[in-house]
């Protein structure tokens, strides 16, 4: 019998000694968390200083996505032998110089995607990959300060495919006005005098005009999470049928060593563009009759970022 009421005796002491143990574990956890937390306000803070420095800062990500497919003899398919895959590239950069009485901001973007579906018992299917999503944009903006938000400013942009039908049709903004930066990361340029040079070959569907440009851009970097919005619209004074916007959002979230998630997606609106296409396939399409829908594109897959 004692040693029974011993055994129980140990047995509920060890009990209060892990309860007792685990506690303080918890305990302890909490006060490395909070320090962690002030620590991590404290990094911040000095990362905030060092960006608010004048001087060139450069910054880079993008997203990665692919997803590749093949089958062999697999009957229950209506095509047994199918070999495919989808591939897209995404690269967002910049490089931006601040100084007391001027600034220059240069920006890129690329969107690049492929897809194949090859039915390898068809001998006229295609087996190679065909381009989808085209996207490439770059900008530089000049402008000399008047007060702390306010400058003059020139601009230019080239906006083009690269896949295929290189520079046709390819976009050409020069122009000057002004550019207010309201708050850190985020520039909004209005310039009344800008000229859209457009080349291509089908001059049914394209042509240069002066107008105004609205251009727009945030980017910010906040720990792991890298964000970038892009406005660019120009309104032609010969005809609203040559005027065009495009509106490019990208996100990146990095958990482990330059490695994470990215989402991009992109508007587009763009008559000329829809004139064109319906060309191809109706001679009689005019800006009167054509169709202008909403252009638009996402990608998501694995991001980097520099």
């Amino acid at each position: 019998m004692k040693k029974l009421i011993l055994i129980v005796a140990f047995a509920i002491t060890g009990v209060s000694l892990n309860a007792q143990t685990v506690e303080e574990l918890k305990k302890e956890l909490s006060t490395k968390q909070g320090e962690i937390g002030k620590l991590q306000g404290e990094a911040n803070a000095l990362q905030s200083q060092i960006d608010a420095f004048p001087g060139w800062k450069y910054g880079a990500f993008g997203t990665f996505g692919a997803n590749i497919s093949g089958f062999n003899n697999w009957y229950s398919k209506g095509t047994p032998n199918t070999s495919a895959g989808n591939i897209g590239i995404i690269g967002n950069g910049f490089a931006n110089l601040d100084r007391e009485k001027f600034f220059w901001r240069n920006s890129l973007n690329v969107n690049l995607s492929w897809i194949k579906n090859d039915n390898t018992d068809d001998p006229a299917d295609s087996d190679s990959f065909d381009g989808t999503n085209d996207v490439f944009t770059v900008s530089s903006l000049y402008g000399y300060k008047l007060t702390d938000k306010l400058a003059v400013s020139a601009l230019g942009e080239y906006r083009t495919t690269l896949i295929s039908n290189f520079n046709d049709p390819g976009y050409l903004d020069l122009g000057v006005g002004i550019t207010w930066t309201p708050i850190q990361n985020l520039v909004v340029v209005v310039h009344p005098l800008n000229y859209n040079f457009v080349f291509a070959d089908n001059d049914a569907a394209f042509e240069s005009s002066m107008g105004a440009k609205i251009f727009a851009d945030y980017t910010r970097k906040l720990g792991p999470v890298n964000f970038k919005s892009n406005l660019s619209a120009f309104q032609s004074y010969k005809s609203g049928d040559l005027s065009n916007v495009t509106w490019i959002n990208s996100f990146g979230y990095t958990f482990w060593k330059g490695i994470g998630l990215g989402f991009e997606f992109g508007l587009r609106d763009n008559k000329q563009e829809a004139l064109n296409n319906a060309l191809l396939t109706t001679p009689s399409a005019t800006f009167g009759n054509v169709n202008s829908k909403l252009q638009s594109y996402w990608l998501f897959g694995l991001n980097f970022s520099m």
